[in-house]
């Protein structure tokens, strides 16, 4: 207990910026570990991605509640106001670093095609629809082609490299009819 008596604000400061260094330190070589643990408080609820409790984040807000807060004890402010100037930088530095994430997560792309995003699409015919048979269409989707097997909404023939437009999905099958 001797060691903690000779301790001042200063000391205390540098130990917690010392504690949320580490920390971050573990969390970049560890990834996501720590963020399983928190009942879900490291993502955002309403939108997903990354939420304002996830390790980095709070890594950095304890980061820099300590070193700016060591840093007013070392210029005189008094433990409570040098807190006050933590605090304040440690919610100052962790939202930007929270505001980073959220853009790098709003700039994920996917190549996901919803079944529901190919109608209303026109496609291809690129093997002929029987009547009452099946034949596949290629339909483009943003920058993707797709090819989907296809069955004609009317049940008449539809020739290959005709013109159809998709009018509804049954599972991996879409019902089309000719333009």
């Amino acid at each position: 207990m001797d060691v903690f008596s000779t301790w001042n604000a200063f000391s205390v400061f540098l130990a917690i910026a010392a504690v949320g260094f580490i920390f971050m330190m573990i969390s970049l070589v560890f990834g996501e570990m720590f963020d399983h643990f928190d009942g879900g408080l490291d993502h955002d609820l309403s939108h997903g991605g990354p939420g304002f409790f996830s390790s980095r984040v709070m890594g950095v807000f304890v980061t820099a509640f300590g070193a700016f807060g060591a840093m007013a004890t070392h210029y005189g402010l008094a433990p409570l106001p040098a807190s006050l100037v933590g605090f304040g930088s440690g919610f100052l530095f962790g939202g930007a670093v929270y505001a980073f994430a959220r853009f790098l997560y709003g700039q994920q792309a996917t190549s996901e095609v919803r079944s529901h995003d190919l109608v209303g699409q026109s496609a291809r015919v690129v093997v002929t629809i029987p009547a009452g048979g099946v034949g596949q269409v290629r339909c483009r989707l943003g920058e993707e082609l797709i090819d989907k097997i296809a069955r004609s909404g009317d049940d008449v023939s539809i020739p290959e490299n005709a013109t159809v437009k998709v009018e509804d999905v049954l599972g991996e099958v879409v019902i089309v009819r000719k333009h």
